[in-house]
C-alpha cells in the first residue's frame, strides 16, 4: 500500500471489519499519529512498519504494542508475552512521567498566579497608603482652607473620582483577600518568602535536613519592618543562611540596615532596586560594609567586596559611630557595653578547653559573633510600629506624671493655704485657749469633780 493510499485507509478503516494483515513497509511514515487509527481495528493481527522512519525510533515497538493490543505479529515477527509485558511497564512509566510533568506544570502555574496576586495586592496596598498619606498631608497643610476653593470659587475638585478610586481599591483588596496572599517556596538551597503571611512559616517545625540545607533566604513583597521582627527566628531556624535577598521590601533608609546586625552571619546581601529606594543612595553599599563589618561581607549585589571598599566605608562613616555613641545617654551606653561583654564571655566559655589549633581555625568565624564594634552597636534601628508603640507608652506616662504632679501641687497649695490661715488665727486661738483654761480651773473643787465625772463616764 502506498503512502497516498494510507491516508484513504485511515478514513476507511471502519469499513474493513475483517482486516487481519496490513503491510505498510517503506511508506515514509514518520509519526505515530499517522497510524493511530489502526488501533481501532479489532481483527488486525499482523502488521509491518519496517523501512519507515518511525521504525528507527527507540519507543517504536513499545508504542505500537501498547496501542495495538490485538497484534500477534509485528514486522513479520511473533509478539511474545515478555514484549507485551515490557510494553505495559514502559507505558505505565510514561504515564507516571506525564502525570508528574502535568503536576509540576500545575504547581508552576499556581505559583505564578499566586505571585502575581501577591504583587497586585502589594501594589494596591501601597496605592491606598499613598492616597491616605497625601490626604493627611493636605489636611495638615491647610486644615481651615478648602484646597479646591480658588478665587472665590466653591467648586470641588473631582469628589466623585476620589471617592470612586478609594472604593475601587478597597473592593479590589477585599476580593484579593479571599485568595492566596502569601507563598513559601523551597528550591534547593533557597527559601523564598512572598507576602507578609509567609513569615509565619518560620514558626514551623522544619526538618533538620531542610533547615540545614537552606543557605539563601529571599524576601519579596514584605515590609522590611515586618522582616526585622522575625530575624531572631530566622537566625535560629536556618543557622546556615549566609545570603539574604530583598525585593519589594520598602528598604528606604540606611539605618534599616542596622537591624541586620542581630543575625549570626551574612556573607552575601542582594538588594533589588525594585521596591527598595535605598539603592538610589550613592553610598549605601559603603554604609552596609561599615555597619556590618563584623560579618566580613563577601558580596553585595553580586559584586565582590575588596579591602579598598572596607577602607572607604570606614573613612566615610567612622565618625558617625563616634557621634552616635557620644550622643547616647550614659545608661544606654552601659547597657550596650554589658551586652558586648556577655557575648565575649560566652565566646570564651565556648572556646575554653578546645585545642589551640582548632581555636585558631575558628577564630575568624568567631570574630563575626563577638567582633561588633561597640560604637557601631549604638547604631540600631527601631521599626515604625515599635516606635509608635513606645511613643504611645511615653504619652501615657507623661499624662500620668502630669496628673500626679498636678495633684501634688494642688495638695501642697491647700496645705500652704491652711498653714497661712493657721498663722493668722493662732494668736487669737491661743488667747482663747488660755482664757478657757483659766476659767475652768478657777474653781478647783468643781474642776476636779468634772474631771472625775469624765473618767467615770469613760469606764
Amino acid at each position: 500500500m502506498s503512502r497516498r493510499n494510507l491516508w484513504s485507509s485511515k478514513r476507511d478503516v471502519d469499513n474493513l471489519p475483517c482486516l487481519q494483515r496490513l503491510f505498510l513497509s517503506f511508506n515514509n511514515i514518520s509519526n505515530f499519529e499517522s497510524i493511530c487509527c489502526l488501533a481501532d481495528s479489532p481483527s488486525l493481527s499482523d502488521i509491518t512498519f519496517d523501512g519507515n522512519p518511525i521504525a528507527q525510533e527507540p519507543w517504536y515497538k513499545h508504542t505500537v504494542l501498547q496501542n495495538m493490543l490485538q497484534l500477534r505479529q509485528l514486522d513479520t515477527r511473533r509478539v511474545t508475552e515478555e514484549e507485551r509485558r515490557m510494553a505495559s511497564v514502559v507505558a505505565k512509566k510514561e504515564e507516571e512521567k506525564r502525570r508528574e510533568s502535568h503536576k509540576q506544570s500545575l504547581l508552576k502555574e499556581k505559583k505564578r498566579l499566586t505571585i502575581n496576586n501577591i504583587a497586585r495586592q502589594w501594589d494596591l496596598q501601597h496605592r491606598v497608603t499613598n492616597i491616605a498619606a497625601n490626604q493627611d498631608r493636605k489636611n495638615s497643610d491647610s486644615p481651615s482652607l478648602d484646597p479646591c476653593q480658588m478665587d472665590g470659587s466653591t467648586t470641588s475638585a473631582f469628589p466623585e473620582e476620589t471617592g470612586s478610586l478609594d472604593s475601587v481599591l478597597t473592593n479590589a483588596l477585599q476580593a484579593l483577600s479571599v485568595t492566596d496572599t502569601h507563598l513559601v517556596d523551597v528550591d534547593g538551597d533557597t527559601l523564598s518568602l512572598y507576602g507578609s503571611g509567609a513569615l509565619e512559616s518560620l514558626d514551623r517545625n522544619w526538618s533538620i535536613q531542610t533547615a540545614g540545607m537552606v543557605t539563601t533566604v529571599s524576601f519579596t513583597f514584605i515590609e522590611f519592618d515586618e522582616i526585622v521582627q522575625v530575624l531572631p527566628k530566622l537566625k535560629m531556624k536556618f543557622p546556615n543562611s549566609l545570603h539574604l535577598k530583598f525585593k519589594e521590601t520598602n528598604l528606604a533608609m540606611l539605618q534599616q540596615f542596622n537591624a541586620l546586625a542581630q543575625l549570626h552571619r551574612v556573607d552575601q546581601l542582594t538588594i533589588d532596586p525594585q521596591g527598595n529606594p535605598v539603592v538610589n543612595f550613592t553610598l549605601w553599599k559603603y554604609y552596609v560594609l561599615f555597619r556590618l563589618s563584623h560579618f566580613n561581607m563577601q558580596k553585595i549585589n553580586g559584586t565582590e567586596v575588596t579591602q579598598n571598599d572596607m577602607i572607604m566605608a570606614e573613612r566615610l562613616f567612622g565618625i558617625l559611630a563616634h557621634v552616635a555613641s557620644s550622643e547616647l545617654p550614659h545608661y544606654r551606653v552601659i547597657s550596650i557595653l554589658g551586652d558586648a561583654r556577655k557575648k565575649q564571655f560566652r565566646y570564651l566559655q565556648e572556646t575554653k578547653g578546645k585545642k589551640h589549633g582548632i581555636v585558631n581555625e575558628e577564630n575568624n568565624d568567631s570574630k563575626r559573633f563577638v567582633g561588633e564594634n561597640t560604637n557601631r552597636a549604638m547604631l540600631n534601628y527601631t521599626t515604625r510600629d515599635f516606635y509608635n508603640e513606645k511613643l504611645e507608652e511615653t504619652k501615657e506616662k507623661k499624662k500620668f506624671c502630669k496628673i500626679y504632679i498636678e495633684d501634688l501641687v494642688k495638695e501642697a497649695t491647700e496645705i500652704s493655704m491652711k498653714k497661712e490661715a493657721l498663722q493668722k488665727l493662732w494668736p487669737q486661738m491661743f488667747i482663747e485657749l488660755v482664757r478657757d483654761a483659766v476659767l475652768e480651773t478657777r474653781n478647783k473643787n468643781s474642776y476636779m469633780k468634772l474631771c472625775l465625772q469624765q473618767i467615770a463616764d469613760q469606764k
